[in-house]
């Protein structure tokens, strides 16, 4: 599948495993899909990202998705789902954080030295690349551009999609702006 990945949808798979060494973790989770895609500029993922008002607000999503890494990968969902149950996420995550350390419950490695070899892709990350390549074909398109990463991201449940419609970014939206009213015929790029 990777051979139909144009050039900016490569360099967000790479940008995404150097987002994972960087933090030390074990592999590479849809969260760093994500932040490899807010670097990228000039390509169709980031015309529509900006189309959409989040250049300025970059710092923002990628605070929520620390934050959301803090609570071991838990979505705002999830906690007040939880929070329903009388368990307080952040109370437990600032417990488990004065006993072991900030970003305890992360799940990333300390001991950064550990790794040799390539980095692993995460059920999560996997399932974002499989369904790019959905999007893509859905799309009449036979490569597949970081503009489908975004999308899969958007469509997929979980802590990538949340961040990004907490700050108005859906799939609906990026539909719109990446293809218009005609199916098949892209607006941006």
């Amino acid at each position: 599948m990777f051979e139909r990945f144009t050039s900016d949808a490569r360099a967000v798979v790479r940008g995404a495993v150097e987002h994972s060494e960087r933090v030390g973790s074990q592999a590479v989770d849809a969260e760093h899909l994500l932040l490899a895609l807010l670097d990228r500029e000039a390509s169709r993922a980031s015309f529509a990202l900006a189309s959409l008002g989040l250049d300025d607000r970059k710092e923002s999503v990628t605070a929520a998705l620390a934050t959301a890494r803090r609570r071991a990968g838990l979505s705002q969902a999830e906690a007040d789902a939880l929070a329903g149950l009388g368990i307080d996420v952040s109370d437990i995550v600032s417990r488990i954080e004065e006993v072991h350390g900030v970003g305890a419950m992360s799940g990333d490695r300390k001991d950064k030295g550990w790794w040799s070899g390539r980095r692993t892709f995460s059920r999560d990350a996997k399932e974002v690349l499989e369904r790019c390549l959905r999007i893509a074909l859905a799309h009449r398109e036979r490569r597949i551009g970081d503009e489908h990463i975004l999308l899969a991201l958007s469509a997929r449940p979980g802590v990538p999609a949340e961040v990004l419609a907490d700050h108005g970014v859906t799939y609906e939206a990026l539909s719109r702006v990446l293809y218009g009213g005609s199916e098949g015929e892209a607006k941006a790029g």
